[in-house]
């Protein structure tokens, strides 16, 4: 028997489903975290299924040590979990952040992360109700800075970062009230 997490809300977009995680998901998201598209967020070519199981059981926990976190974002057409997007505040971290992946390679320019992440902010200050929200991106991810640009994000030089001795961009997501 799996358990499943109780109470998590479910969200849609057009495209998308946005659920907690399962262990189902561990198929698509393994290969993701052991391939150098992940290097941005800690995985690798190195990195092997031991490692990425690890960090699946992480995003999972989250969930029940918070009582909200990560989605994974799951293809309405196809039912393929096809990354993961959302509230992120693991100890240590400055600020409560948002964040994405897209696992599947062909999932990339297609949209789905900025529908998906669109979604989550509106969960994450609505109906978690913070007031503001970071995402923290390494400087060479071209790709995720587009997207929080794209987003409306503003790159926010005074705020603190989760390793200061590290590289790193703060964005910051526009204010509640200006979204529409």
């Amino acid at each position: 028997m799996t358990a499943h997490l109780a109470d998590t809300p479910v969200l849609e977009t057009e495209r998308l489903i946005l659920r907690a995680p399962r262990a189902e998901d561990f198929d698509a998201f393994a290969p993701f975290v052991m391939s150098e598209r992940s290097r941005f967020i800690g995985g690798g070519a190195d990195k092997d299924r031991g490692f990425a199981w690890r960090v699946l059981a992480v995003l999972s926990g989250h969930w029940h040590l918070h009582g909200w976190g990560t989605f994974v974002a799951e293809s309405k057409a196809s039912g393929a979990p096809l990354g993961s997007m959302g509230p992120w505040y693991p100890a240590g971290w400055p600020e409560r952040e948002l964040g994405w992946t897209i696992w599947d390679p062909r999932a990339e320019g297609t949209g789905i992360a900025f529908e998906a992440v669109e979604r989550v902010r509106r969960h994450a200050f609505g109906d978690l109700g913070w007031t503001t929200a970071v995402s923290y991106i390494d400087p060479q991810n071209s790709r995720s800075i587009a997207l929080a640009e794209r987003l409306g994000c503003r790159l926010d030089e005074t705020a603190a970062r989760p390793h200061p001795d590290e590289p790193g961009l703060v964005y910051r997501h526009p204010a509640p009230e200006t979204l529409a």
